[in-house]
């Protein structure tokens, strides 16, 4: 499973030209299900991004995490981190989870995140959405578990 964090002042989701989903400060999480992943590895993907140490303290160093600072956290899918791109000029899939069986781990892990934090909000398993976002720093990591 992997996770595309960034650290943000701010990201909105719109689909259809509506706005579905808006956070202030905290983590966009582009989410990258793969063929093998299962609830247990998105609950320790969850765990990681929750507990991913990337804001700064009072000596400006990466020692806070989303809660220490009271932040939110979008989660957003997106299959297109699990491509297969070693090879060729065009991405292969074929290492993606099937599309309705990743739909059950995504909305899980939302369930999941809402559960343990605060303010989360998502976008729409398979929606064509546009996603907005400050990035700030920019500060963006690949996680995977």
């Amino acid at each position: 499973m992997i996770a595309l964090i960034q650290r943000v002042n701010w990201a909105q989701v719109h689909i259809d030209s509506t706005l579905h989903a808006d956070i202030g400060q905290g983590l966009l999480a582009l989410i990258g299900i793969e063929r093998e992943d299962d609830d247990k590895l998105a609950k320790k993907l969850l765990d990681k991004i929750l507990a991913y140490r990337i804001f700064a303290d009072s000596d400006d160093k990466m020692n806070l995490d989303l809660k220490d600072i009271g932040g939110d956290l979008m989660l957003v899918s997106q299959f297109t981190l699990a491509a297969e791109t070693q090879k060729g000029r065009r991405p292969g899939f074929s290492s993606a989870k099937p599309p309705a069986q990743a739909e059950v781990i995504y909305d899980k892990l939302v369930q999941a995140a809402q559960d343990q934090h605060e303010f989360v909000r998502s976008g729409k398993f398979g929606a064509d959405m546009q996603v907005s976002l400050e990035n700030d720093g920019p500060v963006t990591f690949i996680l995977k578990v």
